[in-house]
């Protein structure tokens, strides 16, 4: 649907100050043999009836174009490759030797360009797994600084140890799913999962509530990034949406001494489960629009009770229209209250 504001001013096409209209649509995009649909606009002169581009747009197509092609395939985004690469204190031609890549190609996938597809199976492999990061530096030791190979030998093997005795295992154990519309186009990611989970029970905070909260952050990042924070696919149960496996999640943060838990009475013979953290979160694991979303969240439901926030979560689309136990599809997020 189109979508016209009228403006005033000089044609380029006819050269004469009239009227025209700055014009929102769909346009078609071709990438890679998939047509892609995304917002474009321009200006429409009504003297002349020609078509000219809007200079001062921010809106760029291809970018878009690009950015949803990679949502759909589970690729990598610029900022996360750029993340990614600084994440270990490599310069793109430190990296780019290490890959074996050619000078240009990093830079270029870090500024919008649309990855190789052999080139995107490296660099989620790196991402996915530090030890084939690790396996690169010791094949070619003298691509990089010596300080810095013995540096990253060092910190490489801290976070292996660390992954496979904590969110390594959880993550092969029950986050063996491609990302797809159930898991907000991306994989599990139980680093920013957990430090949501701690960054929500800072203060006291009932697990019915949690899992609302956890809902919301999700579904609300992808309706304003089409991606998820955690990759993580939620369930409608009686007490409204709720992430699937929260109970084991739960339980290893209490285990590894990062939860507090404790048992309330409440009316009816009920017993809430109230949890608080006892580590601070590292927020530094969040993209900022993430953080954005999490600060959102938190306060758009400080003083709802978790009765509140389930009878709230209960007139979600996304929730009347998932049978009791079935995963919730992100697309549902278009609708969501917040």
């Amino acid at each position: 649907m189109r979508k016209r504001e009228a403006m005033k001013g000089v044609c380029p096409n006819c050269e004469k100050e009239t009227n025209f209209a700055l014009v929102h649509t769909k346009e078609i995009i071709t990438v890679r043999g998939e047509s892609i649909a995304v917002e474009v606009e321009y200006f429409g002169c009504k003297a002349c009836g020609g078509e000219f581009e809007n200079t001062r747009s921010n809106v760029d197509s291809l970018d878009a174009a690009y950015r949803e092609y990679r949502r759909l395939h589970g690729m990598l985004q610029p900022e996360e490759i750029r993340e990614l690469r600084k994440s270990y204190g490599l310069t793109q031609g430190e990296l780019s030797k290490l890959l074996g890549w050619g000078g240009a190609t990093l830079s270029r996938y870090e500024n919008g360009a649309l990855q190789d597809e052999t080139h995107e199976r490296v660099l989620r492999l790196i991402k996915d797994d530090p030890q084939n990061l690790l396996r690169l530096i010791q094949g070619a030791p003298k691509s990089l600084p010596e300080g810095k190979v013995i540096r990253l030998t060092h910190e490489i093997k801290e976070v292996i140890e660390e992954a496979y005795s904590f969110e390594r295992i959880f993550e092969e154990r029950f986050g063996n799913y491609e990302p797809n519309e159930l898991s907000g186009y991306k994989r599990l990611d139980l680093t920013k999962l957990f430090a949501a989970i701690l960054f929500f029970c800072r203060e006291d905070v009932y697990k019915t509530k949690l899992n609302k909260l956890l809902f919301y952050a999700d579904f609300k990042h992808y309706k304003e990034n089409t991606v998820s924070i955690t990759g993580v696919r939620y369930l409608r149960f009686s007490y409204g949406p709720v992430p699937d496996k929260y109970e084991y999640y739960l339980a290893l943060l209490r285990e590894e001494g990062m939860l507090e838990f404790e048992e309330i009475p409440l009316p009816k013979d009920v017993i809430g489960e109230e949890f608080t953290s006892k580590e601070s979160p590292d927020l530094s694991v969040f993209l900022e629009s993430e953080l954005e979303v999490l600060l959102k969240v938190k306060k758009r439901f400080k003083d709802f009770t978790a009765g509140k926030i389930v009878d709230f979560s209960h007139q979600e689309k996304g929730y009347k229209e998932t049978p009791n136990g079935g995963y919730i599809s992100y697309r549902y997020s278009e609708e969501l209250q917040i």
